[in-house]
């Protein structure tokens, strides 16, 4: 381990700097153990300044019995002494524990970015199922009988498991239920009442999709509810977004056209299988889909699963935690889920190869967020190429007007023709726009990637499916 090395990087998820051991090092240890482990290192500044400490093996013993009392269930950090810059520090390293939440006085932290944040109660009830190997969907639904399934749907199930190749059944429709835990003792549980109920906002009022078209944030013109089950909405859904983006057709030798979408459909699919799957069922919000003239938003309430961070998701190795793993189960015996935890990169890469802008993904207002842009030339993404406003501006000019000139630049920034210039030469160089014309009938037009788009997207006619 090098120590030096992780002074100079700066505290994390899974370091964390104290000059004197005291409460709220307590409180890191209680976080560490209930995220992904971590080290405190005591004798170091906020800012990473090695101040040294004096302790000795009584110290030591004080401080493991203070975190020992204090923690519960009880956690024993490793305790070592260290010298560096010829100054004493000591780090506590904390595994992550294995039942969790570890509480202190019935308060319980969690990790996030390099602060403790105190959790919520349904946070604590999450992260407790998580570390059971249990899930929400796994309950028996309140009231529910067995008449509240329809059985034809298990048997559809069935058959489509066999055409996917991942389950061969050979019971009856509710002793394949009951061999999957979907009913217990008799009685069905919440998965079970979701995916194959006859109602099941009967049961959960919010277990539907809120599907809308907006010309502006306040401009509605389109409206749906779907509430079905959770395999029918799927359906419904993409039904719904298909419904609301263009479509163009290209010849291409073969017997049928080809259509071309504005977003490719595999990567809304999955977007959507996210939200249904992995949203959080006891929250009373309903998904929300947005679909704006140049880009669709999904998103479910429920944050990551507990262990899960976004850096994580872009790790197609990252372990597979679905926050209700009935469902999931079922979703992946139909076909609908490949390898747990690789739709994220299946996303990237279907709007890679459809060359449009990988989706972005955060948590934001309680839930998880999916966006899918169809233009490259969004303001967020000039910013990222170090544009000034000025450039990005003159960008969105020609993505309405087809073309700028120095001069035209010059009129809509208020600027001298030596900073057009300078500005025009930049977005050239770039890629940005593509320089036009000789001598005083030069123009700037979008770059390749941009003239693609407006070729195929933005200002060619399209068909509404």
């Amino acid at each position: 381990m090098n120590i030096e090395k992780i002074i100079s990087s700066g505290e994390s998820e899974t370091v964390e700097f104290k000059e004197t051991f005291d409460r709220e090092a307590v409180e890191s240890v209680s976080a560490f153990a209930n995220t992904m482990g971590g080290i405190i290192i005591i004798g170091v500044s906020d800012r990473g300044k090695i101040k040294g400490i004096q302790v000795g093996k009584e110290t030591l013993k004080q401080w493991s019995n203070r975190i020992f009392q204090s923690t519960e269930p009880a956690v024993i950090p490793d305790i070592k002494i260290e010298t560096v810059e010829g100054k004493t520090i000591v780090l506590l390293t904390t595994s992550e524990f294995p039942i969790k939440p570890v509480s202190i006085k019935g308060r319980c932290y969690k990790r996030v970015a390099n602060s403790n944040k105190l959790m919520s109660s349904k946070e604590i009830t999450e992260l407790y199922l998580y570390s059971t190997g249990s899930s929400w969907d796994a309950f028996p639904a309140k009231d529910a009988k067995l008449s509240d399934i329809d059985f034809k749907k298990v048997d559809r199930y069935i058959e489509t498991t066999k055409r996917a190749g991942r389950r061969k059944f050979t019971e009856a429709p509710q002793q394949v239920l009951e061999k999957l835990e979907l009913i217990k003792d008799g009685k069905p549980t919440l998965a079970a009442i979701l995916l194959f109920g006859k109602e099941p906002q009967y049961f959960l009022k919010q277990a539907k999709v809120h599907c809308g078209r907006f010309r502006k944030e306040v401009i509605i013109i389109d409206d749906s509810y779907i509430e079905l089950d959770l395999i029918e909405q799927v359906e419904d859904v993409m039904a719904c977004i298909r419904k609301n983006i263009n479509v163009r057709y290209e010849i291409t030798g073969k017997p049928q056209r080809e259509e071309i979408w504005d977003y490719p459909l595999d990567a809304l699919r999955e977007g959507v299988l996210n939200a249904v799957c992995h949203r959080d069922y006891s929250d009373s919000a309903d998904i929300i889909i947005k679909i704006f003239d140049d880009y669709i938003s999904i998103w479910n309430p429920g944050g990551l699963p507990p262990g899960i961070t976004l850096q994580d998701l872009y790790d197609p190795n990252h372990p597979s935690k679905p926050r209700n793993k009935l469902i999931a189960q079922v979703f992946y015996d139909i076909g609908e889920i490949e390898k747990y935890g690789s739709g994220i990169q299946r996303m990237i890469n279907a709007c890679k190869n459809h060359s449009i802008p990988e989706p972005t993904f955060e948590e934001a207002f309680g839930g998880f967020h999916i966006v899918f842009r169809k233009d490259i030339y969004t303001q967020e993404y000039l910013h990222k190429l170090g544009l000034n406003e000025r450039q990005i501006k003159a960008v969105m000019y020609v993505k309405e007007k087809g073309r700028i000139t120095n001069k035209g630049y010059q009129e809509i920034n208020q600027t001298t023709r030596e900073t057009s210039k300078r500005d025009l030469d930049m977005l050239v160089n770039k890629g940005v726009l593509t320089r036009k014309g000789k001598g005083r009938s030069v123009y700037y037009e979008l770059g390749q990637v941009g003239q693609e788009w407006v070729k195929n997207g933005s200002n060619i006619t399209n068909r509404k499916n």
